[in-house]
């Protein structure tokens, strides 16, 4: 069922369901208790009083969802590229200790936004949406277009296929790493695109596996550090900590960069946020995000002076990405136990692959509500599974698109560093615009939200960006670039999606409706599954309508 539409671009349906352009309230059914009041600061997606993806996400799925991104490829990948960047095993453990402080300030930001829109899933989406109404659907065209573009789980299925072929002693070949990591991606996917029940099952209980695989990492280290093992002197890296550091920007922004990688996943459980089955979202969402980074933080230092205990600090260097096998080859040699952590590196890449899609597809479905992808009620529609299988399948896609097209040698990195850099900007966005919402709210005399961030941590989180937006440009010292072409190609690439998005909104938005004579609309549409998803479509001038007999054109078509 299709509502009417409404007159102009700037408005929408007066329908109770929908938000409205002007600032209204709505009452938060879950915090009604609480006497918790939010405010719709500018038009958006339709708010959906019950969700058509159910209400399965608990607790435990909120921290596990964020750990299981968090425990992916990048601790057992990443460790190896950070000290080939920094240069000394004091910035190196320096580099894992911020990140967890700007993860904070993700957490606190999104925790505010959250507040403000409880029932609205998809986390950044919708915050930027929120905080940038005008120009109308610029930051959400500009979103849309990279979020699709990117969103791809291409790096943790490549690691995912050089442990799996570790294992079995398979030569590493760029041809069997792709069959192996496209086959990984078709299994994690499915099970998402099957049932969400399911998956979150099996998030748990990967998640589970994973951290127990780090507690035995760092148990080892342990016995590593106590002289009980092969290992003659653990402490032979740990002197004069800091010799040998780099003060080159590019090389920390490298590290930070791929430390931040890392700790990816802090703000996986606010992608979900609209199907958290407790009274209060916000407060289960916040709680299980400081959780997860408190757990996840302690893990990956210690496991990191694991490393840097059993490993010379040159091997650690030029260990690419098979750190964690180094280290149990050289603590355990040929035994089962090397064949052991492979296998625990796999199935932790199996699983970030699966929490990750839970939490992207819900991005990419909040997209598709927005109107802005073409058959909207398509990627939005929940049917026949109870689960987004059209954005899942959209992901799927593009993700073995992207392997196809990469050399293997690089393919790591690249990913790893194309897919931040557009990210930033939005992560500058986002923190601007709690700001910018903050003062609506202010002038609308509601009064600040119980989950305000602290300004300290938000100036923080936009100087993170900020700083690994510029210094990649810088050149990196000879011998420290993470890739074998030009070091700055993916912040090249990175700026072309944005340019390509704002071509593309002018295109959509401004250049055809003016030389065609129509205005772009909005309407409501009722779906099925009781989805609710947004259709913009052409309102024809005058002069034209009577041409065309007062017909009205969908802008982008819609089952």
């Amino acid at each position: 069922m299709v509502l009417p539409v409404a007159p102009t671009v700037s408005s929408l349906m007066s329908n109770v369901d929908d938000v409205p352009d002007s600032e209204v309230l709505a009452q938060n059914e879950d915090a009604q208790d609480e006497g918790n009041t939010v405010l719709a600061l500018a038009a958006g997606a339709p708010i959906e009083k019950s969700n058509p993806l159910g209400y399965k996400v608990t607790l435990l799925s909120s921290v596990t969802l964020n750990i299981g991104q968090m425990l992916g490829a990048g601790i057992y990948s990443v460790p190896g590229v950070i000290l080939n960047s920094v240069g000394s095993i004091g910035l190196f453990f320096t580099f894992w200790l911020l990140s967890p402080l700007f993860a904070l300030g993700g957490i606190l930001i999104y925790s505010e936004y959250a507040s403000m829109f409880p029932k609205r899933s998809g986390a950044e989406v919708v915050y930027l949406e929120q905080a940038y109404p005008r120009p109308q659907f610029l930051v959400p065209v500009m979103f849309a277009v990279t979020s699709v573009l990117l969103s791809f789980s291409a790096t943790n299925s490549i690691i995912f296929a050089q442990y799996a072929l570790t294992i079995f002693d398979i030569p590493i070949t760029p041809t069997t790493q792709t069959i192996i990591a496209i086959t990984a991606c078709a299994v994690a996917m499915g099970l998402v695109a099957l049932s969400t029940k399911w998956s979150l099952r099996a998030v748990n209980f990967l998640t589970g596996l994973k951290v127990l695989s780090l507690v035995f990492l760092v148990f080892t280290g342990a016995l590593v550090l106590g002289g009980f093992t092969r290992i003659h002197d653990p402490f032979a890296n740990f002197r004069s900590p800091f010799s040998g550091s780099t003060t080159n920007p590019n090389s920390l922004a490298t590290a930070l960069v791929k430390t931040n990688y890392a700790f990816a996943g802090w703000g996986n459980a606010f992608n979900v946020i609209g199907e958290v089955h407790t009274r209060d979202p916000v407060r289960t969402v916040r709680k299980a995000s400081l959780l997860s980074l408190f757990l996840i933080t302690c893990l990956f230092f210690f496991v990191n002076v694991s490393y840097v205990a059993a490993v010379p600090k040159d091997e650690i260097s030029n260990s690419g990405q098979l750190i964690a096998a180094l280290f149990f080859q050289r603590v355990f040699g040929d035994s089962f136990a090397a064949k052991t952590l492979p296998a625990m590196v796999a199935l932790s890449c199996f699983g970030n692959i699966i929490a990750v899609t839970i939490g992207q597809t819900r991005v990419l479905r909040e997209i598709a509500r927005q109107g802005l992808l073409p058959y909207p009620g398509f990627f939005a529609s929940t049917k026949p599974f109870g689960t987004p299988l059209a954005p899942v399948c959209l992901k799927y896609f593009l993700t073995v698109f992207v392997i196809l097209l990469l050399p293997a040698r690089d393919a790591f990195n690249f990913l790893l560093d194309l897919a931040s850099y557009p990210g930033l900007v939005f992560s500058v966005a986002t923190a601007i615009g709690l700001w910018l919402v903050r003062r609506r709210r202010a002038l609308a005399g509601i009064a600040p939200s119980k989950y305000r961030a602290r300004n300290i941590f938000v100036s923080l989180y936009v100087l993170k960006a900020v700083f690994l937006l510029i210094m990649p440009w810088v050149p990196p010292e000879p011998g420290h670039s993470d890739v074998s072409f030009w070091y700055a190609t993916y912040c090249v690439v990175g700026l072309g999606v944005l340019v390509l998005c704002g071509v593309y909104y002018w295109l959509w938005i401004v250049a055809l409706p003016r030389l065609g004579g129509y205005t772009i609309v909005e309407e409501v549409e009722h779906l099925k599954d009781g989805a609710l998803a947004t259709r913009l479509i052409r309102r024809y001038h005058p002069s034209v309508e009577d041409i065309n007999n007062g017909e009205q054109q969908p802008l982008i078509t819609s089952t």
